[in-house]
């Protein structure tokens, strides 16, 4: 998603489909996070384009609402958010041996070091730019993913030698867990009490652990033990629920941040036993009213999500008759339905607001919410509202 100035209605006037997002309901989520992680700081998680919402957009809103550092995934995107002025704490974790680990040094960033080549890709830079390489560690704690497994006793003889020669500096230490939204699994238990046997071998190695930090969007939400002294949430920030089966964004304090909206594009009646879409795998079983919305599988559309995904026209839910294209999906409107081409749908909104949710997208697609929000197409235009941050 490309950032801009905040839109307009103009610019989606002649749009055929368009996603909005709610800067003040960024903003107000986490201004929520940091109330519920206190003492403890917050740092958002702002990676893949902030779960769709725009890189820069969600980064400004977070602070606004109280972050105090920012995360991305990929180097690439911590670059992006320096170039944009934004000048916060920021941390990355997944950069490619032929990365250039300097200018994130240059640019105030830490990474991450997760491995031994992580580490000495990181002195390496600290000694050419003759100043040390702020980093934070991130061992793995049982989900098997990045961060140092079976090698750590090794890789803390290693991290010691480079922090005695100046090399570099921990600002941090952290890990993930595999099963943060099921909070009394053992595992979580087990991550987190292998977590805190991880400090203490630092320790006893002479490395301070920096600021210690563990959970999630689940976790901040449900595990005020793992708090330690910064939470990473991600996808609460956009006010999305990570325990869905526990609760609503609205029974966590938060609202959703992005409205997917369309216009019908063609209108018209059908007769009962019409075939419709590729495969005739809805069948209308009366004489109807058909609609047209102009969005599909390359707009973020699930593609399993035939027959099953829900929209709303008029405010009424309807759902997708048929296989979902490329472009297009059909609607039965019911042989009552009045309206006409350029009538609003909705893919996409607010719960409270009686919408259809990244949730309801997710059960009917058979994925998570993660996913719907992140996979919205760059081509649909995008619209910033609740003043957004600079």
């Amino acid at each position: 998603m490309t950032d801009a100035p905040a839109a307009s209605a103009p610019a989606t006037a002649g749009a055929s489909a368009w996603v909005t997002v709610d800067a003040s309901a960024i903003r107000d989520n986490v201004a929520e996070l940091v109330r519920r992680a206190a003492p403890a700081q917050v740092m958002a998680v702002v990676k893949a384009d902030a779960y769709g919402h725009g890189l820069v957009t969600a980064a400004r809103a977070a602070l606004a609402g109280g972050a105090a550092w920012l995360g991305v995934a990929q180097l690439d995107e911590a670059l992006a958010v320096r170039a944009a002025g934004v000048d916060a704490p920021l941390l990355t974790w997944i950069y490619p041996p032929q990365a250039d680990v300097r200018a994130a040094l240059d640019a105030r960033i830490e990474v991450t070091v997760g491995s031994r080549w992580n580490l000495e890709t990181a002195v390496a830079a600290a000694r050419e730019r003759g100043r040390p390489a702020r980093v934070q560690v991130k061992v793995d704690t049982g989900l098997g993913r990045g961060g140092v497994l079976t090698d750590w006793p090794e890789f803390t003889v290693a991290l010691a030698r480079a922090v005695a020669d100046g090399a570099v500096e921990v600002t941090g230490t952290w890990s993930h867990f595999a099963w943060a939204d099921a909070p009394r699994h053992p595992t979580v238990r087990a991550q987190q009490e292998r977590y805190v046997e991880a400090l203490a071998e630092l320790e006893r190695a002479g490395v301070d652990p920096g600021l210690r930090h563990l959970a999630n969007s689940a976790a901040t939400l449900t595990n005020p033990s793992a708090h330690f002294d910064l939470v990473r949430p991600g996808l609460a920030v956009y006010g999305l629920s990570p325990v869905p089966d526990l609760g609503t964004p609205a029974d966590f304090g938060l609202r959703e941040a992005m409205r997917v909206t369309a216009r019908l594009t063609q209108v018209k009646r059908a007769r009962a036993g019409q075939g419709v879409s590729y495969g005739h795998e809805y069948t209308t079983a009366r004489d109807t009213v058909l609609g047209l919305v102009p969005m599909g599988y390359a707009d973020g559309i699930p593609r399993h999500a035939g027959n099953r995904g829900p929209l709303q026209v008029r405010g009424r839910r309807h759902t997708i008759a048929g296989r979902v294209c490329m472009d297009q999906v059909m609607l039965d409107l019911g042989p009552g339905f009045d309206g006409a081409p350029g009538d609003e749908v909705v893919v996409l909104g607010r719960g409270a607001d009686g919408e259809p949710t990244a949730q309801d997208w997710a059960e009917a697609a058979d994925t998570i919410n993660y996913e719907i929000v992140t996979r919205m197409a760059p081509r649909l235009p995008r619209a910033v509202i609740g003043g957004e941050p600079r």
